[in-house]
C-alpha cells in the first residue's frame, strides 16, 4: 500500500482539477508525506479526503446531488500482499464516512473473500454484495458482440471476409465461445485478444483461423501456454518474460532491453507475438510493459501448470545483477533508477526462495557477462557482505561461507583493472536494512582467518596495483579498536566492504594475541543493528548496541 494514497490524490487530481492546489499545499507544507514513514492514515486524510471535502461545494454539491455521489472503484483489493496496510486503509475509511455520512462520495471495493478485509467490511455501513450469485453471460456475450464489431472496423483481412463470406463470427461461432468462455471475464477478454493478434512472420495464422483454435484451449493455462509458444523459440525469450514477470514495477521497452543488456529490437520481437496476454506500448520509450492480468504471474510462477515455461525465484539472482549493473551504466537509456531502488530486493528474494550456496555456485559457472558492464565478482562480493548484515533474511547454518566467499570474489573484481570496478569500489550504493534492534553472528575459526587473510593480501595487492588512488585515505587498521561501525549502512561502497573485512582479520589476530590460548578458540563475530543509523560490527559484543567508542567509516 505504499504507493496508494499517492495514486488516489492522481486519480482524484485527473477527476476534480480544483483539488490539485490544494494536495500541492499539503506536499509544502509536509514533505515527509511522501515518504516511507509517513502513515498511510495521514497521507490519506490530507492527500485525498480534505481535498475533495474542500472543492466539494457549491456547484460540484449541486451536480452530486443531481447526478449521483462521485465514486472511487478499487478493484483486487486482496491482491495487495500488505495486509496491515488493508486493514488500516478500511479503518480509516470507515472512520471517515461515519464522521462524514452526508458526504457526496462512495467507495466501490472489489475483493475475493479474505478474512482480513471482510471481518472490517460487515458494518452497517457497508453494503456487501456476493457476485458468485450473479451470472455474467449476458455481459460476457455483449463484450464479446461489442469487441468483435469493433475488430472488423479495425482489421481488412476480417472485412475483406465478410465480404466474401457473410457475417463472422456466426452466431453459432460466438454462442460456442462463450460456452467454452464460462464465467470468467479475463478468460473472455483473452480468448479474444488471442484471436484478433495480428499475424506475424512466425505465426501467419488470420482471426479465422484462430477461433476453431480458440475453441480447443482449455481455460487460462492452455492459452497462455498457447500464446507464449508462439515466441518460446526466439532469442532472449526466457529472460524477457522472466524479467517482466517479477518486476517489482513495469518498464519501457527500452527499460528492459537496457536492463538486460540486449537491443530493444531483440525485446519487440519477443513481446509482439504476445499481445494477447501482454500489454505492449506503441512507444519503446513511453508506455510500460504489464501483463494483461495476473493470471499469467501466477501461471508462470507456478510448475505444475507452466511446465517448461516456469519462470523459477532463482531469476530473482540474476535480476538482481543486472540492477546492480545498470546502476554503474554510463548508457542515459539504462534504468538505473530501477536499478538503484530494486537491486537489494530481488536479492533479497532469492535468498528468501532458494538454496544459496548451491544457486551461486551454478550462477558462477554461468559466468554472466553484461556488455560495459560491472563484473559479476563485484557483484556478488557486495551481495554475499551484505546478507551478512541483519536485514531480515535468513542466514546459513555457516554463515563463515559468506565471509570467505565474499573475500574471494573481492579479490577476482580488483584483478581487473577497468572503469567499471573502480566505480564499484567508491560508489556508495543504497542498501534496505532493518531500523530496529536486529544481529547476526558468525562462528570466527582460524581456518576462516587463515582463509581471509590469503585472500585479503591477494586483494590489496590487487587494488593496490590497479587503483592506488582509492587506498590512500584509508586507515590501517592494526585490531586495536573494539568495533567497526557503518555510520550509514544504506550508503556502502566496495571499497568499505574491503576494509571491514580487514578489520575482521586484524581484530581476529588481536584477540587471538590477547588470549594466549592454543590452539586458538573458536571466535563470535556479532554484527549488530542498533536503533540508530549505526551498525557494528564486534568480537566483544555482549548483546548492548553499537557505540561511539569505534573506528566509523
Amino acid at each position: 500500500m505504499k504507493r496508494f494514497a499517492v495514486t488516489l490524490a492522481s486519480q482524484l487530481a485527473c477527476a476534480l482539477p480544483a483539488t490539485v492546489p490544494l494536495i500541492e499545499d499539503a506536499l509544502l507544507a509536509e514533505p515527509g508525506l511522501l515518504s516511507d514513514c509517513a502513515s498511510l492514515t495521514r497521507q490519506l486524510e490530507r492527500f485525498v479526503y480534505k481535498p475533495f471535502q474542500a472543492v466539494v461545494e457549491g456547484d460540484l454539491l449541486e451536480t452530486a446531488l443531481v447526478h449521483g455521489p462521485f465514486i472511487i472503484v478499487i478493484d483486487g483489493l486482496d491482491e495487495c500482499e500488505d495486509k496491515r496496510g488493508v486493514k488500516e486503509f478500511i479503518e480509516h475509511l470507515l472512520d471517515f464516512f461515519e464522521e462524514h455520512p452526508s458526504i457526496p462520495l462512495r467507495v466501490l471495493i472489489a475483493s475475493r473473500v479474505e478474512q482480513h478485509i471482510r471481518e472490517r467490511l460487515e458494518t452497517d455501513i457497508v453494503r456487501l454484495g456476493n457476485l458468485d450469485s450473479h451470472s455474467p453471460r449476458k455481459d460476457i456475450e455483449k463484450f464479446i458482440q461489442a469487441s468483435f464489431q469493433t475488430a472488423a472496423k479495425r482489421d481488412r483481412v476480417i472485412r475483406a471476409y465478410v465480404r466474401a463470406h457473410g457475417a463472422w463470427p456466426t452466431a453459432l461461432d460466438v454462442d460456442k465461445l462463450i460456452n467454452h468462455i464460462g464465467g470468467s471475464f479475463v478468460l473472455a477478454s483473452t480468448i479474444f485478444k488471442f484471436i484478433v493478434q495480428p499475424a506475424t512472420e512466425e505465426d501467419p495464422t488470420t482471426p479465422m483461423d484462430r477461433l476453431p483454435l480458440a475453441l480447443e484451449i482449455n481455460g487460462l493455462d492452455g492459452l497462455y501456454s498457447q500464446t507464449l509458444a508462439r515466441s518460446q523459440h526466439l532469442p532472449h525469450f526466457r529472460k524477457i518474460i522472466s524479467t517482466i514477470a517479477l518486476l517489482r514495477r513495469a518498464l519501457p521497452i527500452v527499460g528492459i532491453s537496457a536492463l538486460l543488456g540486449i537491443e530493444a529490437f531483440e525485446v519487440i520481437h519477443v513481446l509482439l507475438n504476445l499481445q494477447a496476454i501482454i500489454h505492449v506500448p506503441g512507444s519503446d520509450e513511453e508506455g510500460q510493459v504489464t501483463l494483461c492480468h495476473t493470471s499469467l504471474r501466477d501461471f508462470l510462477a507456478s510448475k505444475g501448470r507452466s511446465g517448461c515455461l516456469f519462470v523459477p525465484p532463482t531469476f530473482h539472482l540474476d535480476l538482481s545483477y543486472y540492477c546492480f549493473s545498470s546502476i554503474f551504466e554510463r548508457n542515459s537509456g539504462t534504468p538505473v533508477g530501477y536499478g538503484e531502488e530494486y537491486f537489494d530486493d530481488h536479492w533479497r528474494s532469492f535468498v528468501k526462495a532458494c538454496n544459496l550456496l548451491t544457486e551461486i555456485e551454478q550462477f558462477k559457472a554461468r559466468q554472466p557477462l553484461l556488455v560495459n558492464g560491472v563484473s559479476y565478482h563485484a557483484f556478488l562480493s557486495s551481495l554475499l557482505f551484505y546478507t551478512l548484515l541483519p536485514t531480515g533474511t535468513r542466514l546459513l547454518d555457516d554463515n563463515s561461507y559468506l565471509l570467505t566467499e565474499c573475500t574471494k570474489e573481492l579479490v577476482l573484481a580488483a584483478q581487473h583493472p577497468d572503469y567499471y570496478v573502480r566505480l564499484w569500489l567508491e560508489k556508495e550504493l543504497r542498501y534496505y536494512t532493518s531500523r530496529k534492534y536486529s544481529r547476526n553472528e558468525v562462528q570466527f575459526t582460524e581456518h576462516t582467518y587463515k582463509a581471509l587473510q590469503r585472500d585479503l593480501q591477494r586483494a590489496s595487492a590487487a587494488i593496490q596495483a590497479n587503483f592506488p588512488e582509492v587506498l590512500e585515505c584509508l586507515p590501517c587498521s592494526t585490531g586495536v579498536e573494539k568495533n567497526f561501525v557503518f555510520s550509514e549502512v544504506r550508503f556502502m561502497p566496495g571499497i568499505n566492504v574491503y576494509n571491514a573485512l580487514r578489520w575482521i582479520v586484524a581484530r581476529a589476530h588481536f584477540k587471538w594475541e590477547e588470549l594466549k590460548i592454543a590452539p586458538r578458540p573458536l571466535l563470535e563475530l556479532s554484527i549488530v543493528r542498533s536503533w540508530s543509523p549505526n551498525l557494528a560490527f564486534s568480537f566483544d559484543d555482549d548483546g548492548s548496541t553499537a557505540t561511539s567508542e569505534s573506528n566509523s567509516d
